[in-house]
């Protein structure tokens, strides 16, 4: 394996990430978000997100392969917070430190931030738990989000 963190830049980066999008909402969300809101998340709609957002989007690739990514950024309205907008590899891809190795370096886009926030669906027990070994706790932060049926999510917090 030849894995490595780069900021996405290419086309084929564009559409590698979307298929990670796609398909990591396939394999991790499934029995929590509402199948059919699933049904429609296109690889094609993914692409599309990918384009029309590029900035600050890390992706991490084995040789040529896109095998998860990172967004980050700025919270609107606050001066000192930023958020990691989403984190997904593979499933073929995880535990081999590479969701640790993504996340290490989204937080290196977050420098001079006092506090970074990320959203978890309440139900996605696996992702909590990568996320409180990197640092991260609920603050008791919550909504509702509206996937074909309302799903719950938690915000978590860490100070940097």
């Amino acid at each position: 394996m030849d894995i490595f963190i780069k900021p996405m830049e290419t086309e084929d980066e564009i559409r590698g990430k979307a298929y990670v999008h796609w398909k990591s909402w396939q394999e991790s969300y499934r029995g929590i978000v509402d199948q059919g809101y699933l049904d429609r998340m296109t690889i094609s709609r993914c692409e599309e997100m990918a384009s029309r957002y590029p900035e600050n989007t890390l992706v991490a690739k084995d040789g040529a392969r896109v095998i998860g990514f990172a967004c980050a950024g700025a919270v609107n309205g606050e001066i000192d917070a930023g958020e990691v907008y989403a984190l997904y590899v593979l499933e073929e891809y995880q535990h081999q430190g590479i969701g640790y190795a993504l996340m290490r370096e989204a937080l290196s886009l977050l420098k001079g931030c006092r506090v970074v926030y990320l959203w978890a669906f309440k139900e996605n027990v696996k992702a909590i738990r990568f996320y409180e070994h990197v640092g991260f706790h609920p603050d008791g932060g919550e909504k509702e989000l509206v996937l074909g049926t309302p799903v719950k999510g938690i915000r978590m917090a860490m100070e940097l």
